[in-house]
Protein backbone atom coordinates (compact mmCIF):
# COMPACT_ATOMS: atom_id res chain seq x y z
CA UNK A 1 0.00 0.00 0.00
CA UNK A 2 1.36 3.31 -1.12
CA UNK A 3 0.79 7.06 0.81
CA UNK A 4 0.79 9.82 -0.72
CA UNK A 5 2.77 12.45 0.70
CA UNK A 6 0.81 16.10 0.66
CA UNK A 7 2.84 19.05 -0.76
CA UNK A 8 3.17 22.04 2.71
CA UNK A 9 2.83 25.08 1.79
CA UNK A 10 3.20 29.01 3.50
CA UNK A 11 1.27 29.78 6.18
CA UNK A 12 -0.79 33.17 6.52
CA UNK A 13 1.92 34.14 9.05
CA UNK A 14 4.61 33.00 6.85
CA UNK A 15 3.23 35.20 3.81
CA UNK A 16 2.99 38.29 5.91
CA UNK A 17 6.02 37.98 7.32
CA UNK A 18 7.97 37.73 4.27
CA UNK A 19 5.90 40.62 3.14
CA UNK A 20 7.03 43.10 6.07
CA UNK A 21 10.59 41.97 5.40
CA UNK A 22 10.67 43.30 1.70
CA UNK A 23 8.61 46.21 2.49
CA UNK A 24 11.41 47.21 5.00
CA UNK A 25 13.99 46.06 2.96
CA UNK A 26 12.44 48.57 -0.05
CA UNK A 27 12.00 50.87 2.41
CA UNK A 28 15.43 51.34 3.29
CA UNK A 29 16.47 51.02 -0.24
CA UNK A 30 14.46 54.23 -1.18
CA UNK A 31 15.99 56.00 2.02
CA UNK A 32 19.06 55.11 0.48
CA UNK A 33 18.35 56.27 -2.89
CA UNK A 34 16.81 59.68 -1.26
CA UNK A 35 19.86 60.65 0.89
CA UNK A 36 21.82 60.18 -2.73
CA UNK A 37 19.48 62.24 -4.78
CA UNK A 38 19.30 64.38 -2.18
CA UNK A 39 22.99 64.73 -1.95
CA UNK A 40 23.14 65.14 -5.51
CA UNK A 41 20.64 68.50 -5.41
CA UNK A 42 22.68 69.94 -2.62
CA UNK A 43 25.93 69.82 -4.31
CA UNK A 44 24.49 71.00 -7.60
CA UNK A 45 23.47 73.66 -5.85
CA UNK A 46 26.50 74.62 -4.40
CA UNK A 47 28.32 74.82 -7.78
CA UNK A 48 25.15 77.06 -9.09
CA UNK A 49 25.54 79.34 -6.20
CA UNK A 50 29.46 79.15 -6.72
CA UNK A 51 29.12 79.78 -10.13
CA UNK A 52 27.07 82.72 -9.43
CA UNK A 53 29.29 84.44 -7.46
CA UNK A 54 32.11 83.84 -9.48
CA UNK A 55 30.37 85.45 -12.46
CA UNK A 56 29.14 88.27 -9.76
CA UNK A 57 32.06 88.80 -8.78
CA UNK A 58 33.77 90.00 -11.96
CA UNK A 59 31.04 92.08 -12.82
CA UNK A 60 31.73 93.96 -9.52
CA UNK A 61 35.05 94.04 -10.99
CA UNK A 62 34.75 95.21 -13.83
CA UNK A 63 32.34 98.26 -12.73
CA UNK A 64 35.16 99.62 -10.29
CA UNK A 65 38.12 98.91 -13.12
CA UNK A 66 35.97 101.13 -15.48
CA UNK A 67 35.87 103.91 -13.09
CA UNK A 68 35.03 107.47 -14.24
CA UNK A 69 36.59 110.08 -12.07
CA UNK A 70 35.16 113.99 -12.45
CA UNK A 71 32.14 114.09 -14.00
CA UNK A 72 29.98 116.46 -12.39
CA UNK A 73 28.33 114.80 -10.24
CA UNK A 74 28.38 114.51 -6.07
CA UNK A 75 30.89 111.41 -6.13
CA UNK A 76 32.11 109.10 -9.25
CA UNK A 77 31.82 106.44 -5.85
CA UNK A 78 30.06 106.67 -2.45
CA UNK A 79 27.95 104.08 -0.06
CA UNK A 80 25.45 105.48 2.02
CA UNK A 81 25.02 102.06 4.28
CA UNK A 82 22.67 100.71 1.53
CA UNK A 83 23.77 101.32 -1.59
CA UNK A 84 26.89 101.58 -3.60
CA UNK A 85 26.72 104.29 -6.23
CA UNK A 86 29.46 104.86 -9.03
CA UNK A 87 29.91 106.31 -12.66
CA UNK A 88 32.13 103.94 -15.17
CA UNK A 89 32.86 104.24 -18.29
CA UNK A 90 30.97 102.22 -21.33
CA UNK A 91 32.83 100.46 -24.29
CA UNK A 92 31.78 103.00 -26.71
CA UNK A 93 33.37 106.19 -24.71
CA UNK A 94 29.84 107.24 -22.63
CA UNK A 95 29.46 107.06 -19.23
CA UNK A 96 26.48 105.43 -16.82
CA UNK A 97 25.48 105.48 -13.09
CA UNK A 98 25.62 102.09 -11.89
CA UNK A 99 24.19 101.05 -8.11
CA UNK A 100 24.84 97.78 -6.34
CA UNK A 101 21.94 97.79 -3.74
CA UNK A 102 21.33 95.77 -0.84
CA UNK A 103 17.56 95.13 -0.46
CA UNK A 104 15.73 92.62 1.92
CA UNK A 105 18.53 90.34 1.73
CA UNK A 106 18.49 90.63 -2.25
CA UNK A 107 21.70 91.86 -3.52
CA UNK A 108 20.97 94.39 -7.20
CA UNK A 109 22.21 95.89 -9.45
CA UNK A 110 20.70 99.00 -11.62
CA UNK A 111 22.32 100.63 -14.35
CA UNK A 112 21.24 103.85 -15.85
CA UNK A 113 21.84 104.40 -19.91
CA UNK A 114 24.76 105.33 -21.05
CA UNK A 115 25.04 109.35 -21.64
CA UNK A 116 27.78 111.63 -22.91
CA UNK A 117 25.51 114.53 -21.73
CA UNK A 118 26.24 115.90 -17.99
CA UNK A 119 22.99 116.38 -17.71
CA UNK A 120 21.62 112.88 -18.20
CA UNK A 121 24.37 111.76 -15.72
CA UNK A 122 22.87 114.05 -12.97
CA UNK A 123 19.11 112.68 -13.61
CA UNK A 124 20.78 109.26 -13.38
CA UNK A 125 22.31 110.42 -10.34
CA UNK A 126 19.31 111.68 -8.53
CA UNK A 127 17.01 108.51 -9.88
CA UNK A 128 19.56 106.28 -8.31
CA UNK A 129 18.68 107.50 -4.53
CA UNK A 130 15.10 106.55 -5.08
CA UNK A 131 15.66 102.84 -6.15
CA UNK A 132 12.69 100.99 -4.23
CA UNK A 133 13.80 97.57 -5.78
CA UNK A 134 11.59 97.00 -8.34
CA UNK A 135 12.28 99.31 -11.22
CA UNK A 136 12.64 97.75 -14.57
CA UNK A 137 16.52 98.14 -14.54
CA UNK A 138 17.09 96.71 -11.16
CA UNK A 139 18.31 92.87 -11.70
CA UNK A 140 17.78 90.71 -8.67
CA UNK A 141 21.52 89.09 -8.33
CA UNK A 142 21.91 87.05 -5.52
CA UNK A 143 19.08 86.36 -2.58
CA UNK A 144 20.57 85.03 1.05
CA UNK A 145 22.69 88.03 2.02
CA UNK A 146 22.85 88.82 5.21
CA UNK A 147 24.32 92.41 4.91
CA UNK A 148 27.65 93.70 3.38
CA UNK A 149 30.25 96.60 4.22
CA UNK A 150 32.43 98.86 1.77
CA UNK A 151 35.71 99.59 2.93
CA UNK A 152 37.93 102.48 0.70
CA UNK A 153 41.65 102.02 0.45
CA UNK A 154 42.89 105.57 1.42
CA UNK A 155 46.02 106.75 2.99
CA UNK A 156 48.27 103.71 3.31
CA UNK A 157 45.00 102.32 5.12
CA UNK A 158 41.56 100.81 5.04
CA UNK A 159 39.11 103.26 6.08
CA UNK A 160 35.57 102.79 6.88
CA UNK A 161 33.81 104.16 2.83
CA UNK A 162 31.01 106.12 4.84
CA UNK A 163 33.91 108.50 6.20
CA UNK A 164 35.03 111.49 4.59
CA UNK A 165 37.84 111.68 2.07
CA UNK A 166 39.80 114.09 1.23
CA UNK A 167 39.00 116.22 -1.46
CA UNK A 168 40.72 118.59 -4.61
CA UNK A 169 39.73 121.51 -6.66
CA UNK A 170 38.80 121.16 -10.15
CA UNK A 171 37.23 123.50 -12.59
CA UNK A 172 33.31 124.02 -13.10
CA UNK A 173 31.55 122.27 -15.37
CA UNK A 174 29.50 125.26 -16.29
CA UNK A 175 29.46 128.47 -15.34
CA UNK A 176 32.69 129.79 -17.60
CA UNK A 177 36.28 130.69 -16.68
CA UNK A 178 34.79 133.26 -13.90
CA UNK A 179 32.80 130.47 -11.67
CA UNK A 180 34.30 129.23 -8.46
CA UNK A 181 36.69 125.69 -8.78
CA UNK A 182 34.48 122.41 -7.52
CA UNK A 183 35.43 120.40 -4.72
CA UNK A 184 35.75 117.05 -6.07
CA UNK A 185 36.24 114.18 -3.59
CA UNK A 186 39.15 112.21 -4.40
CA UNK A 187 38.43 108.64 -4.97
CA UNK A 188 40.35 105.33 -3.08
CA UNK A 189 42.89 103.31 -4.97
CA UNK A 190 41.23 100.47 -3.62
CA UNK A 191 37.38 98.84 -2.76
CA UNK A 192 37.27 96.14 0.11
CA UNK A 193 33.58 94.28 -0.24
CA UNK A 194 32.58 92.13 2.82
CA UNK A 195 29.72 90.02 1.87
CA UNK A 196 27.83 87.80 4.73
CA UNK A 197 25.47 85.19 2.99
CA UNK A 198 24.67 81.77 4.45
CA UNK A 199 26.32 82.08 7.26
CA UNK A 200 29.82 83.00 5.56
CA UNK A 201 32.09 85.88 5.14
CA UNK A 202 33.02 87.05 1.54
CA UNK A 203 35.71 89.33 1.20
CA UNK A 204 36.93 90.66 -2.31
CA UNK A 205 39.34 93.63 -2.59
CA UNK A 206 39.59 95.72 -5.89
CA UNK A 207 42.29 97.86 -6.84
CA UNK A 208 41.06 100.44 -9.11
CA UNK A 209 42.90 103.63 -10.92
CA UNK A 210 39.97 105.60 -12.23
CA UNK A 211 40.23 107.53 -15.61
CA UNK A 212 39.95 111.24 -15.12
Amino acid sequence: MTTRRRARGFTLVEVLVALFVMALMAALGWQGVDGVLKSRDISRDAVDRSLLLTALMSQWETDLQMLQADTGVPSALSFDGRTLRLVRRSPDGAVQLVAWQLSERAWLRWASAPTTRLAALQQAWLRSQQLQGAEPEQVRLLDGVDSWQIYFYRGNAWTNAQSTGDFSSSPPTTGGSGAPPRQVELLPTGVRLVLTLDGKTLTRDIMVAPAT
